[in-house]
């Protein structure tokens, strides 16, 4: 997981990169005119100590409860055990949500966590007290769409950190089998190319991809500093057991299959065909 935020921050004054305007999206080129979206702030949230983002499935409705999906480290109770998951824990967590210049517009509140773990992936899905339609109709902010397909080596993404109001634009450099930090194992990770130096506080944000503008991961973690699979210095384990350590390299975990464990009016259902995130 990321230092902590005032590390975050006095690494930020230490370099001069401050509070910097958010970096500027991809734009169309002559080549592709319509390859690339406009990746903003839009639908995005800060926590008090993370990132996050209003987040729908493909087949939600305007009158479902709207979700918000961040990761399990961040939850305000503190990191989920290894093999642990919380399912429909009470919760009146508030979060700034964000237009797309990146100006908080109003405050969002929980009703409950919906769904949370750091076992296998790292996310957690918070239920509001309002629906995407009453976000739309008082905001003009949608949310964000998961994608429930895998995401492609290759792919060119955006990093949006409502935390920071800030974006980090790089490509999608392959996918860890096994990516193991201190006590927690994460399966299947999206590994950054290099220009992505995310930072604390940029945990939980959306990863979006460029050429949809959907979501296919959410931001976790990266290695420091050169550590083997320690807290802060995650490993790539592959399915012989040989680890790798990449210094500098960060990732986010996978969201695709979380749309298959929601059915009608946001309801999860971890029993549903084709879910696979872990039960409690």
């Amino acid at each position: 997981m990321k230092k902590p935020l005032l590390a975050a921050l006095g690494a930020l004054m230490i370099t001069g990169t401050g509070l910097a305007a958010p970096a500027v999206a991809a734009t169309e080129t002559k080549t592709a005119p319509t390859a690339i979206q406009a990746v903003t702030f839009a639908g995005t949230v800060s926590l008090s100590n993370c990132s996050g983002s209003v987040v729908r499935f493909p087949d939600s409705e305007d009158d479902d409860p709207a979700l918000v999906m961040s990761n399990g480290h961040c939850l305000e109770t503190g990191f989920p055990a290894a093999g642990e998951v919380i399912v429909n824990r009470a919760s009146t967590r508030t979060f700034g949500l964000l237009n797309s210049a990146g100006t908080r517009v109003a405050t969002l509140r929980a009703s409950k966590i919906t769904y949370a773990t750091m076992t296998d992936t790292d996310v957690s899905l918070y239920q509001l007290t309002t629906t995407y339609g009453a976000i739309k109709s008082s905001y003009g902010i949608s949310p964000l769409t998961l994608n429930d397909t895998h995401p492609v080596a290759g792919a060119a993404i955006t990093v949006v950190s409502g935390y920071w109001k800030r974006t980090y634009a790089c490509n999608v450099d392959g996918f860890a089998y096994r990516l193991k930090e201190g006590a927690w194992t994460w399966k299947d990770s999206v590994r950054y190319t290099s220009a992505c130096q995310t930072i604390g506080g940029t945990s939980g944000s959306p990863v979006v991809d460029n050429a949809t503008g959907n979501v296919v991961a959410v931001n976790n973690t990266g290695n420091e500093d050169g550590g083997r699979c320690t807290d802060n210095n995650p490993c790539e384990v592959d399915a012989n057991g040989t680890v790798t350590v990449r210094e500098g390299i960060n990732y986010g975990q996978e969201t695709y299959q979380i749309p298959a464990c929601f059915g009608l009016d946001s309801k999860l259902d971890l029993n549903a065909t084709g879910c696979t995130l872990p039960k409690p």
